[in-house]
């Protein structure tokens, strides 16, 4: 079946559908799991200018996801890059873009599906939403594989299949017209609901996503004719051309392999595979970084690629991460060659938001309201790094930010007759993507540029602000002056049903009350702690001098950060902001680790280093609910640390599993709150449990009478036998409170993180915080919290029927549940 002499041969077939939000990434992405999973090599294509699907494509085939674009890279091109991104493969699976004939506006269908298919003589498979309609489904389909004689609709798959009298009525009418169906999907909604403004979340960013992939894969295997569609695959004629070669396009000069740094993790998760391949081609050699958790450059950094993602989503992370920032607006101005593509560009501006970036362009960049979506030929502005005055290039732009740069600053193209971005002999940075596959000049010069730079020396870094620092600010509906001094009760006001705040909903028990009351008796004399410190001690079975009661975790915390000049002061993130403020608050210069969603939030002791002197970790973790395991905890131990172990929240947890308060440790303090269970955050009740000596260090930094009569004789109380009961049954309504929400979330497709704590961290979306609060709800803001960015809340443990009234307003937001949510084109 080679089709001509000579011809290669690649089964293949593109998936398409009449238009968008008919399920091709889903069916694309299954197919391509489903068939790996059955023994096939399968190789993963896009059709456009797409970064986020082809992400999926590749956890699905265990191959970089690959794009074919006539305007980027040229139609001569498009069958060469297919053959050299399936090379090896057994099968080929393309994934259309938008409608099977929606291309580049006033090109009569350039750089469509259709115009791909044709370029390629690859088979389509049409995808069809049938959920709201019966026979028509086979007229449209019909009418799509008519429209166009140089294009074979082989096959259709029915989408979102929901009555099988429906389904029956349909395949009739497309077998009597002589069009197979190939699969029927029955109606699932949300296995690519969570979106946020332009779209799909990025693979990188969601929680768990091989387990997406595999569910997918699982589900078509399950619905599709997998034998019917690799039949038509091997159908499809031999391809003759030349499989692509980055080595042919680039040389290499030799004298050795400098560094290029190119920036991934979750904030900058877009590039073309095709550009680390020439840069590799030309003599380079690819180390990645990641701007939210690197604090400096590759080691010997010669040259920089920025890419594209979604910084806006995590400015303050990004912000925060001074130490990166100030090495790379060093390397940046000393010369080193840098690119940076729309992520990259905001990233060297001088703020994104509000929030400040690297400061390398005269340039401050904010979202707007306005989508930049255009797919021009670009001119180049001047001479520059990448570019010679006049020279043409093809690319695409995709963004809601703006930048507006200073005047004079020397523009990197002029697109529809507009200066834009901003370039040097050095730097390159704009709005504009390009394919460098279709450019090869441009990787070209770059590495000739990083082959004769100088390695660039990791500058030192400045010094951490301080509590009440501006520096870092998550974007939303309302400026955050302090990220680490944001708490839950910022979030609520009169009138808004509270999922934001932590407490208990619901009556405090009447010997509490009792306890409350009794204690205003006795506010004319000064308090004492002692009664506190015996009633802890026994509760827990530790002895007294293992005690000291304070007011409320926070005071606990900021004892902590004043207790020695600590060397290397470790907190594990995201967790509860207040010990990180504390210690940056007694002039500490503070050291992040970050807990990552692909692992659940899970601590990898290894993060670490081996030379923290404190290392301070939430258990359950606010706000993520991870329950880190005991034995994992007592293993952070080291002579000469202190481990603080955060259980503020361990009381919501039935049976208390995992936690270290009854344990004599060495070099272990564990802290605890009574304010979130009994419902009484106006009484500052909380205190420290560790070995003597710490205790008596703390105890010496304590302020006198610090702890009031209301909050000893709260403790006391929480302390007694009475209180046993109540404190059993209020953690296991809470546990059934929160896996009802927990679950209803899950139910309609939102990234969910397993908690044991009485509240749930969710990838709600970009947005979605003000939007539920103007439907009178209130949810905590969870882009405070380092390591998490603005799609993510934190979402309380309530009753039923509130749980209930949220779900509702979540639903009334969700008006395209369960369908195909990709993005025609991607952001920046």
């Amino acid at each position: 079946m080679s089709g001509e002499p000579g011809a290669r041969r690649l089964p293949r077939l593109m998936v398409s559908a009449p238009a968008s939000g008919q399920g091709k990434t889903t069916v694309a992405t299954g197919l391509m799991a489903a068939l790996r999973a059955a023994g096939h090599e399968v190789s993963g294509h896009k059709v456009g200018p797409d970064y986020i699907d082809p992400g999926y494509h590749a956890l699905a085939t265990g191959r970089p996801g690959r794009n074919l674009d006539p305007h980027l890279v040229g139609a001569e091109r498009v069958v060469p890059l297919l053959l050299h991104g399936a090379a090896g493969a057994h099968v080929a699976v393309v994934e259309g873009v938008m409608g099977l004939h929606d291309g580049r506006l006033g090109t009569d269908g350039f750089a469509s599906s259709a115009h791909v298919a044709a370029l390629t003589r690859t088979p389509v498979v049409l995808v069809v939403d049938i959920a709201g309609q019966s026979r028509s489904a086979a007229a449209v389909a019909l009418g799509m594989a008519a429209y166009d004689p140089g294009v074979d609709v082989a096959g259709v798959v029915l989408n979102r299949a929901v009555s099988a009298r429906n389904t029956a009525e349909i395949q009739r009418a497309l077998e009597r017209a002589g069009l197979p169906v190939l699969g029927v999907v029955p109606r699932e909604d949300g296995l690519f609901t969570p979106s946020r403004h332009l779209g799909l979340v990025p693979a990188a960013e969601r929680a768990a996503p091989e387990e997406l992939v595999a569910r997918l894969g699982e589900r078509m295997a399950r619905h599709l004719d997998l034998d019917g569609l690799l039949a038509v695959a091997r159908a499809a004629p031999g391809l003759g051309a030349t499989p692509w070669d980055p080595g042919r396009e680039v040389a290499a000069p030799g004298g050795g392999r400098p560094v290029v740094a190119v920036a991934g993790g979750r904030a900058f998760t877009f590039r073309y595979a095709e550009t680390e391949e020439l840069l590799t081609a030309a003599g380079c050699a690819v180390v990645p970084f990641d701007p939210l958790t690197d604090t400096a450059l590759p080691p010997h950094t010669r040259g920089i690629y920025l890419g594209g993602g979604f910084p806006e989503v995590y400015a303050a992370d990004l912000a925060a991460n001074r130490a990166l920032l100030h090495d790379l607006r060093a390397a940046v101005r000393g010369g080193v060659p840098t690119v940076a593509e729309c992520a990259g560009l905001l990233y060297l501006a001088a703020s994104l938001d509000g929030a400040p970036m690297a400061g390398v362009l005269p340039t401050e960049t904010a979202m707007t309201d306005r989508l930049t979506l255009r797919y021009p030929v670009a001119t180049a502005a001047a001479d520059s790094l990448l570019t010679r005055a006049g020279e043409q290039v093809t690319g695409h732009e995709f963004h809601r930010t703006r930048a507006v740069p200073a005047a004079g600053s020397a523009a990197a193209w002029r697109v529809d007759g507009e200066a834009t971005g901003f370039a040097s002999a050095t730097c390159h940075a704009s709005y504009l993507h390009v394919h460098w596959a279709g450019h090869p000049r441009l990787a070209q010069r770059f590495a000739d540029a990083v082959h004769a730079a100088s390695p660039h020396a990791t500058a030192a870094a400045p010094p951490e602000p301080t509590a009440g620092s501006t520096s870092a600010r998550p974007r939303g509906d309302e400026r955050v002056p302090d990220p680490l001094r944001h708490h839950g009760d910022r979030e609520t006001a009169p009138g808004l049903l509270d999922f934001a705040v932590n407490v208990y909903e619901g009556a405090r028990p009447a010997w509490l009350d009792r306890a409350l009351r009794r204690s205003l008796d006795r506010v004319a004399e000064y308090p004492d702690p002692a009664p506190a410190r015996a009633a802890i001690a026994r509760h827990h079975g530790r002895e007294e001098r293992d005690v000291l009661p304070t007011a409320g975790a926070a005071e606990a915390f900021t004892l902590v950060a004043r207790l020695r000049e600590w060397r290397l002061p470790v907190v594990v993130h995201p967790q509860f902001t207040e010990p990180h403020a504390a210690l940056e608050q007694a002039g500490h210069r503070v050291t992040g680790v970050l807990c990552r969603p692909g692992d659940g939030f899970a601590l990898d002791p290894a993060d670490v280093p081996e030379e923290a002197d404190l290392v301070v970790i939430g258990n359950p973790t606010n706000p993520t609910g991870a329950l880190h395991p005991a034995g994992l905890l007592r293993g952070l131990r080291r002579a000469g640390r202190l481990v603080v172990v955060d259980e503020a929240f361990m009381d919501a947890v039935p049976g208390e599993p995992q936690s270290l308060v009854r344990e004599r440790l060495t070099g272990v303090a564990v802290i605890r709150s009574l304010t979130k269970h009994w419902s009484i955050p106006g009484v500052r009740a909380g205190y420290v449990v560790a070995d003597p000596g710490v205790i008596r260090e703390l105890a010496a930094l304590q302020p006198p009478w610090s702890v009031s009569t209301t909050a000893v004789d709260a403790m006391v109380a929480a302390c007694s036998d009475a209180a046993a009961a109540d404190a059993r049954d209020r953690a296991l309504a809470l546990a059934r409170w929160r896996d009802l929400l927990a679950d209803g979330l899950r139910d309609r497709g939102f990234d969910v993180v397993a908690s044991s704590a009485p509240f749930v961290l969710a990838r709600l979306g970009e947005g979605t915080r003000p939007l539920l609060r103007e439907r009178g709800i209130a949810v905590r803001r969870a882009d405070t919290f380092p390591g998490l960015g603005g799609d993510w809340v934190r979402v309380a443990a309530r009753p039923p029927e509130r749980t209930r009234r949220l779900l509702a307003a979540i639903d009334s937001l969700n008006g395209r549940a369960g369908q195909d949510r990709s993005p025609r084109e991607p952001h920046a």
